[in-house]
C-alpha cells in the first residue's frame, strides 16, 4: 500500500543530485577582476601579453589570484576589491599609453568562482539583479517627433521616385514638419497623385483643410502615427539589446516605461563611464548626397544661406558640409560594420560597411548617376548630425561594401562600428535619468534577503517538528528539497534574481509547507475516524492531493497573469513564484511521501505513527488514555474482528 517502486526512489535520488550540483555554483561567490580585450588585429592576447601584465602588477606590489584567457580576452582575478582600481591603472598605463589610439581596452569586471568541473556541465550561478549586485540605471526619453520626421523623410524620398517612374509631373515636393506637400502643375494631376499615394503609402492621407487644386498636403493617419511610435519603441529596445550585448553585460533589463520612455538596467557594470558612452550614443546612420550647387558651396564657406531642400552639418574637424535632405540609405539597410585600417593611407582607422541587397542596389545606382560628386555619411546622435565622411564618388560602387574614414582614432572607429552594427534607432533618444547602485549596497540586500529566507525556513521547520513530530521532520526535509530544487532550476534557466524574487522565494516556503500541513491534517482525520496507520497514510496523501492540486493551480494562474501583464520587478517575482509552486508540488507530495514510505511503509504491522497529538471527538468510544498520546496505536474499526 505504502511502498514506492525502485524507479521512483531513483527519481528522488537523481533530483537531489541535480539540485545539489546546479545549486552549488551560487555558493562560491565572485572574484574582483580586470579584463583586457584586444581592439586591433595587431594586438594579440597571448603568453607574451600575459607575462607583461603580471610583471606590471608585481612592480606595483599587486598580487594576482589567477590569470586566464577566454573568449579573446585576458582576465586577471584579484584577491581583494582594494586591488582592483590600482591593477586597472597599472595595466592601462602599460597597454594604453595613448588613449586616443588604444590597442587594448582595460575594464573592471566581476568573475564567478565556479570551479571548472561545474562549468563543464554548464552549472552556473544565477544572475543577480541591479538591486542585489549593483550597477547602473538609465531612463531614456524617445523623441517621437523625430520618429515621425524620419518616416516622413523616407516617404518623401520614395514618393519622388515613384512619381518619376510613373511620369507624373509636378511643381515640387517638400516636407513641412511631418506633412508632405505636393505642388501641382494643373488640376488634372491631382487625381493621379492621390492614387499614387493611396496605392503606395497607405499611412498618408490628404489633409482636406489645407489641400487645393494647386497643392495637396498629405498627413499621417492616426493609426499610422500610433503604429510608427510603437514600432519606434520596439526597434529602439531591440537596438539597445544588441549594443548592450556588445558590452558583455549578462541579463540586462531593457523595457518600456510609459509611451515614450525606455528603462535600461545593467547589473554588475562597474565601468559606468563606458556604459554611458555606449548607451548614450544613440546614433543613426544616413547616407545623403552633398549639395554641389554654387549656393551649396557658398553656404559651406559661410558666404550665403543654406539652399532650399538642403541642410548643413559639421564634420569632426568643424568644417561645414551642406547635404541634400533626401535620404538615400539608412542604418536599416546595414548588414555589418567592422573597424579596420586603410593600408594604402598609412594604416588610417576606417569603418568597413556592408549593405543588404536592396541597399546595395540603391547604392550602386546612386553612385553610377553621381560620379565625381560627393556623398556624405551622416551620423545622428541625440538629434545632432555629424558628417563622418564626405568622399568623392570616383566610380560606380557595387557589391554593397563601403569604407568610411575621417579624422578618427582607433577607439572612435571601434565604437562607431559597434553603434552602426548594433542596428539603427527608429528615433533619437537622450538620457534623462541616471543613478548607480554600489556593490556594497547590493551585498547588504543579499545578506538581508538570505537571512529572511533562512530564518523563515528555520522557524517553519521548528514549528513543524514540534507540532507533527516525525511527519514534521519529513515535511521539513521536503521543504529543504523544495528550496534546493528552486535554486537549481533558477540557476539552470540563468534567471535574474532580484529583491522581489527573494520575497517570492520566502512566499514559496509558505506555499510548500501548506501542502504538507494539508496532508498531515488529513492523516490525522483518518486516524480519528478509526483507520489503521497504514490506511491513514495512504488515504491522507490520496485525498489531500485533489485539494493541493486545486490550490496550486489557482496560485499558478495568478502567477501566469503576473508574467503576462507585469514587467520589471513584478515579472521577477512571478518567475520565482511560479517555479516555486511547481517544485513545491514535487517536494511536498512526491518526495515527502517517498520518505514516509521509506520510514513506515516497510513495516508489515504498523502499530503507531508519530504525527503529534490526535484529538478525538468528545463522544468517541475510544479510551481516554488513547486520546492524549503522541503515537496513535493501531485500532481496528468497530464491528470487525
Amino acid at each position: 500500500m505504502n511502498r514506492y517502486p525502485v524507479w521512483k526512489y531513483a527519481i528522488m535520488v537523481i533530483a537531489l543530485i541535480v539540485g545539489f550540483l546546479y545549486t552549488l555554483p551560487n555558493i562560491y561567490g565572485e572574484d574582483y577582476a580586470v579584463q583586457v580585450a584586444s581592439l586591433r588585429a595587431d594586438a594579440p592576447i597571448d603568453d607574451g601579453l600575459q607575462a607583461r601584465v603580471l610583471n606590471a602588477l608585481q612592480s606595483h606590489q599587486i598580487e594576482a589570484k589567477s590569470v586566464e584567457r577566454e573568449e579573446g580576452s585576458l582576465r586577471v582575478r584579484l584577491n581583494k576589491q582594494d586591488d582592483q582600481a590600482p591593477a586597472r591603472d597599472a595595466i592601462a598605463a602599460l597597454l594604453v599609453p595613448d588613449e586616443n589610439n588604444p590597442s587594448y581596452s582595460v575594464a573592471l569586471n566581476l568573475l564567478s568562482r565556479t570551479p571548472a568541473w561545474l562549468r563543464s556541465i554548464n552549472a552556473k550561478p544565477m544572475y543577480l539583479g541591479l538591486d542585489l549586485r549593483g550597477g547602473v540605471h538609465f531612463t531614456l526619453q524617445v523623441d517621437m517627433d523625430g520618429a515621425m520626421l524620419q518616416r516622413s523623410e523616407a516617404i518623401l524620398s520614395g514618393l519622388r521616385g515613384v512619381l518619376r517612374e510613373k511620369d507624373i509631373r509636378h511643381g515640387g515636393l517638400r516636407r513641412d514638419g511631418q506633412a508632405i506637400e505636393v505642388t501641382l502643375r494643373n488640376a488634372a494631376d491631382a487625381t493621379q497623385v492621390r492614387n499614387v499615394v493611396q496605392d503606395n503609402y497607405a499611412d498618408m492621407m490628404p489633409d482636406p483643410n489645407t489641400s487645393s487644386d494647386e497643392r495637396i498636403r498629405f498627413v499621417f493617419t492616426p493609426e499610422a502615427v500610433k503604429r510608427v511610435q510603437e514600432q519606434a519603441i520596439k526597434q529602439n529596445i531591440g537596438t539597445l539589446h544588441n549594443r548592450i550585448n556588445e558590452l558583455g553585460v549578462a541579463e540586462p533589463v531593457i523595457q518600456q516605461a510609459g509611451p515614450n520612455r525606455i528603462v535600461v538596467q545593467l547589473p554588475g557594470v562597474q565601468d559606468v563611464a563606458q556604459a554611458k558612452r555606449m548607451i548614450g550614443r544613440t546614433a543613426t546612420l544616413q547616407v545623403r548626397l552633398v549639395d554641389e550647387s554654387s549656393e551649396g558651396r557658398a553656404a559651406e564657406r559661410g558666404a550665403g544661406p543654406v539652399p532650399f531642400g538642403s541642410e548643413v552639418f559639421e564634420d569632426a574637424s568643424g568644417q561645414k558640409v551642406v547635404v541634400q535632405r533626401p535620404v538615400i540609405l539608412t542604418g536599416e539597410n546595414l548588414l555589418d560594420a567592422q573597424p579596420g585600417f586603410d593600408t594604402q593611407q598609412g594604416n588610417m582607422p576606417v569603418v568597413n560597411l556592408e549593405f543588404d541587397a536592396p541597399g546595395s542596389r540603391i547604392f550602386r545606382d546612386v553612385t553610377r548617376a553621381n560620379v565625381n560628386k560627393r556623398m556624405a555619411i551622416v551620423l545622428f546622435e541625440r538629434g545632432h548630425g555629424m558628417v563622418v565622411t564626405a568622399p568623392v564618388i570616383r566610380q560606380e560602387i557595387g557589391g554593397g561594401r563601403v569604407q568610411i574614414s575621417g579624422s578618427m582614432t582607433s577607439r572612435e572607429a571601434t565604437e562607431t562600428a559597434v553603434l552602426l552594427r548594433s542596428g539603427a534607432l527608429a528615433a533619437p533618444m537622450e538620457i534623462i535619468e541616471e543613478y548607480t547602485i554600489g556593490p556594497s549596497l547590493g551585498q547588504e540586500n543579499i545578506e538581508r534577503g538570505q537571512n529572511s529566507v533562512i530564518w523563515g525556513m528555520v522557524l517553519i521547520m521548528v514549528f513543524m517538528c514540534i507540532y507533527y513530530m516525525v511527519f514534521g521532520v519529513i515535511s521539513s526535509l521536503g521543504l529543504f528539497v523544495n528550496v534546493l530544487l528552486l535554486l537549481a532550476v533558477l540557476s539552470m534557466l540563468q534567471a535574474t534574481l532580484t529583491l522581489p524574487g527573494i520575497a517570492a522565494m520566502a512566499l514559496a516556503l509558505g506555499v510548500a509547507i501548506d501542502s504538507n500541513v494539508l496532508i498531515n491534517e488529513r492523516i490525522r482525520e483518518e486516524l480519528r475516524a478509526g483507520a489503521s496507520p497504514q490506511a491513514a497514510i495512504h488515504a491522507g496523501y490520496e485525498r489531500a492531493w485533489a485539494t493541493i492540486l486545486d490550490s496550486n493551480v489557482t496560485t499558478l494562474i495568478a502567477g501566469f497573469a503576473l508574467l503576462a501583464f507585469g514587467h520589471g520587478p513584478v515579472r521577477g517575482f512571478a518567475v520565482v513564484h511560479c517555479i516555486g509552486v511547481l517544485t513545491s508540488m514535487f517536494s511536498a507530495v512526491f518526495f515527502s511521501r517517498g520518505l514516509v514510505n521509506l520510514w513506515y511503509g516497510r513495516r508489515k504491522r504498523l502499530k503507531a505513527v508519530s504525527i503529534g497529538q490526535v484529538w478525538r471527538p468528545a463522544n468517541s468510544a475510544a479510551p481516554s488514555s488513547a486520546v492524549a498520546t503522541t503515537d496513535y496505536a493501531d485500532q481496528e474499526p468497530a464491528g470487525k474482528a
